[in-house]
């Protein structure tokens, strides 16, 4: 396969069924660049991807996640972040050798069609993504990046996108004066995307609300070691928290008996309950009959278009840049980055994410 490239095809009714297949690189035709995916990252994130691969709503249009690499008639790529070098290029501004940093398939190669290209990077206008959210569809030159280090590389793909979010959610809950909160419960909270929220809403000058992570037993003591919370807590210990405290709810991973445990003891006392990811993809989400506020989704792209509308573009990358900078000074006590080759290990991790057996204490990055 390696003559060919490789790819990872996922069944779009089963995620659980995937297989490794040769992917032959297709003639270009003018406007496009093809380049071969140096590294990408594989989390919980992914996994979400995949959960909402079929049209689900996310976008506003009968379209998902599987739109951004495979026609409709096709089996699912899956959109993985990372790196790539482009190898043959037939678009203007663009040439071999130029490196970027963006949204790619789970494979060795991709094809790319470009426009608006610039000194920052360019756009793919594939047909089938001019209609989804255009902060996945930019492509980023690295050497354009200006919170770009070389000694943050491999956790680029492993944290900027679940970073991000978490500083989006951080910046929702400011927003919105932390929806009459004084603590904040964050499922999930050994995740890279509930790391991200911690780190963030630390970072607040001010008053804020308590931040309480909840996780596993077993990663108690050493999530609450890190200081990314004010305070760690077992799933199994919800029950102690004082059900009277205003309280606001942010689920990583859509696990339902978390979600019922947390609404049945607050009630009304739970001002906000957001989910974000579906990293538990074989569980009941808890949607039924549950007491407290309804639960309300986040979607990264959405928030990310509303502060570029508030604050414009610029400024949205300054600030996104000062944050990222200060969280790459400790990101790597919180996470070691676990490299893996090739097709057959590439296909091994995606199958170790979706079981759920990933270490939370490593951040896989594929080089293909």
């Amino acid at each position: 396969m390696s003559e060919t490239g490789w790819a990872i095809d996922i069944d779009r009714d089963d995620i659980a069924r995937a297989e490794l297949v040769s992917d032959p690189a297709p003639p270009l035709v003018p406007g496009q660049v093809r380049v071969r995916i140096d590294s990408y990252a594989m989390t919980a994130n992914n996994i979400t991807y995949a959960v909402f691969g079929k049209p689900a709503g996310l976008f506003g249009n009968d379209q998902g996640y599987w739109d951004f690499f495979a026609e409709r008639d096709a089996p699912g790529r899956l959109p993985v972040w990372g790196f790539a070098t482009v190898t043959e290029s037939a678009a203007e501004g663009i040439a071999v050798g130029d490196s970027f940093y963006g949204y790619y398939p789970m494979a060795s190669q991709a094809v790319l069609t470009t426009a608006n290209v610039g000194p920052g990077g360019f756009t793919d206008v594939t047909p089938r993504r001019t209609t989804l959210p255009p902060i996945y569809n930019h492509y980023q030159r690295v050497g354009a990046l200006p919170d770009y280090r070389a000694a943050d590389h491999d956790y680029w793909p492993v944290f900027r996108p679940l970073f991000l979010t978490g500083w989006l959610i951080a910046d929702q809950f400011e927003d919105e004066g932390d929806y009459g909160a004084h603590q904040i419960l964050i499922a999930s909270a050994s995740s890279k995307t509930a790391i991200g929220l911690g780190f963030a809403l630390a970072q607040r000058a001010g008053q804020r609300p308590e931040t309480i992570g909840l996780t596993s037993r077993a990663n108690v003591a050493d999530l609450d070691a890190q200081r990314i919370y004010d305070r760690v807590i077992a799933y199994d210990d919800i029950l102690t928290l004082n059900p009277g405290a205003p309280s606001a709810f942010v689920d990583m991973a859509g696990n339902g008996a978390v979600t019922r445990a947390v609404h049945s003891h607050f009630g009304n006392n739970l001002k906000a309950s957001i989910i974000v990811g579906k990293s538990h993809w074989d569980s009941d989400g808890g949607q039924a009959a549950l007491p407290g506020p309804e639960r309300q989704g986040f979607f990264a792209p959405g928030r990310s278009q509303k502060r570029i509308a508030d604050w414009g573009g610029a400024a949205f990358g300054r600030k996104i840049a000062e944050a990222w900078i200060a969280f790459m000074d400790v990101a790597p006590r919180l996470t070691s980055v676990d490299k893996r080759s090739g097709g057959d290990a590439a296909l091994a991790a995606y199958r170790e994410m979706l079981s759920g057996q990933a270490d939370p204490k490593k951040g896989i990055v594929v080089v293909p």
